[in-house]
């Protein structure tokens, strides 16, 4: 009878024991998470500051934008807010403020691909990455050189094919009269 007592009494310490270690688990990333959030927002409060010490002026914090994707032929909208919108020697562009080792490099996809669908969805100039941390804004381009079609310039091109020929059988033309 005892030895069952011990038994029952050693499988509760252990279930009270990974109990308490998956409670612990979980509040220890909780608070790490937490105190994630709040450094990338005390790093994003500092933004404005760093951007107009740059000479960029600030139009918009947290701004709403939209656009909307067909999926099998219905339209899905997509929502989304940009850091800041702001504006520099005329020209206007999404600010995205990142913090971390990770976040603010271009070699990071989800960065990128934030930034690539923000130029879809905002109608402004250009993008800029600030690594609020490190103190640096990048201004970001995208390239389209990949989407164009390879005839495009092809096409050019033989329209001034069409035209020189053109010219040139003026020329003979009135060279016979």
């Amino acid at each position: 009878m005892r030895s069952y007592e011990s038994m029952w009494q050693g499988i509760a310490l252990v279930a009270g024991a990974a109990l308490l270690w998956l409670m612990l688990r979980r509040w220890g990333a909780s608070w790490s998470r937490r105190r994630r959030w709040a450094h990338a927002r005390r790093v994003e409060s500092g933004a404005p500051k760093l951007l107009a010490a740059r000479g960029y002026r600030v139009v918009g914090a947290q701004v709403p934008s939209s656009y909307s994707l067909l999926v099998d032929g219905r339209s899905v909208k997509v929502s989304l807010r940009a850091d800041y919108i702001v504006t520099y020697n005329g020209r206007s562009f999404v600010a995205e403020v990142k913090s971390g080792k990770a976040a603010p490099q271009l070699t990071t996809a989800a960065t990128r691909r934030q930034l690539l669908e923000y130029s879809l969805a905002f109608d402004v100039d250009g993008m800029l990455l600030v690594d609020g941390e490190a103190g640096e804004i990048h201004e970001i381009e995208f390239s389209n050189r990949a989407a164009r079609p390879p005839s495009a310039p092809l096409r050019g091109s033989i329209v001034w094919l069409v035209i020189a020929a053109a010219l040139l059988g003026l020329v003979f033309w009135f060279l016979r009269q």
